[in-house]
């Protein structure tokens, strides 16, 4: 639904030399902004670049399409979402270490563990020559989950709007990456053990 506009903004942005690599690296400068402005006791102004931040993820692999998708691309994509999931979290605990300290240490464990089990399978299915376009196509595989990147942007959005409920929502969202990382072990069990 989304890819359709993202691809012909992203075939416009390279038209115009922009690359893939430079909007991966302002959509983490838009969230690590994001995440600064959450840590600062704003977190409803943090909406803005927070949304700009993951409007960015999308588009990067737009002008990468158009362009030429590169191994190096992927992975600094990967790499800026990781940080960037770890750093909205981050900044809620900083805003109220007492109060969020120890559900933010389990959500971003839980996150720690679900990044662990998908780019554990993304690399088995790449040993087996798996491919899949489920998730559009994609630098690596991309494994279905209970809570992908669309659920934790909408995770990160409630936060927004109802900090002061941040340490009841991280404590469930935690639960479900946990579970969904244990469905995803499960997967790669029932696909690979020979």
């Amino acid at each position: 639904m989304i890819d359709p506009p993202l691809n012909r903004i992203g075939r416009r942005m390279a038209a115009r030399g922009i690359s893939a690599d430079r909007v991966t690296l302002v959509g983490l400068v838009l969230g690590l902004v994001a995440a600064l402005v959450i840590a600062l006791g704003a977190p409803m102004l943090a909406l803005v670049p927070l949304l700009a931040s993951r409007v960015a993820d999308g588009l990067d692999g737009a002008v990468a399409r158009a362009t030429r998708q590169t191994d190096f691309g992927g992975y600094l994509d990967i790499a800026a979402d990781f940080l960037f999931y770890a750093m909205i979290p981050l900044a809620f605990v900083l805003i109220d270490p007492a109060g969020n300290g120890a559900a933010g240490a389990f959500l971003l464990a839980s996150f720690y563990v679900n990044g662990t089990s998908f780019l554990g399978f993304a690399i088995l299915a790449e040993k087996h020559g798996h491919r899949t376009t489920a998730q559009g196509q994609k630098s690596l595989y991309y494994s279905n989950g209970i809570l992908e990147g669309t659920e934790t942007i909408l995770f990160f959005v409630l936060l927004c709007l109802f900090a002061p409920y941040f340490a009841p929502l991280a404590w469930v969202f935690g639960a479900l990456c946990f579970l969904t990382a244990a469905l995803r072990v499960r997967a790669a069990y029932r696909i690979y053990v020979n």
